[in-house]
């Protein structure tokens, strides 16, 4: 039996969610971040945890802006 990354106890069969290969609890599928709760394959992940696509993972990993340049 397969073990939820987040919480390490047994998932069933009826209550898995399968994400970053690996299966989850729908509850325990949640963004590092702000702990949104996310759906399979609707978020990024980095270093194996998952996160929000917008506003946590581009802010935290996103590439950078550039400052505003100003007129002559």
């Amino acid at each position: 039996m397969p073990k939820c990354p987040k919480c390490d106890k047994e998932v069933y069969f009826a209550e898995r969610v399968t994400s970053l290969g690996k299966d989850w609890h729908r509850p325990c599928l949640k963004c590092e971040k702000c702990g949104k709760t996310l759906t399979s394959g609707g978020h990024a992940e980095h270093e194996g945890k998952p996160y929000c696509n917008h506003p946590c993972y581009a802010a935290m990993f996103g590439p950078k802006g550039t400052l505003p340049t100003h007129g002559p």
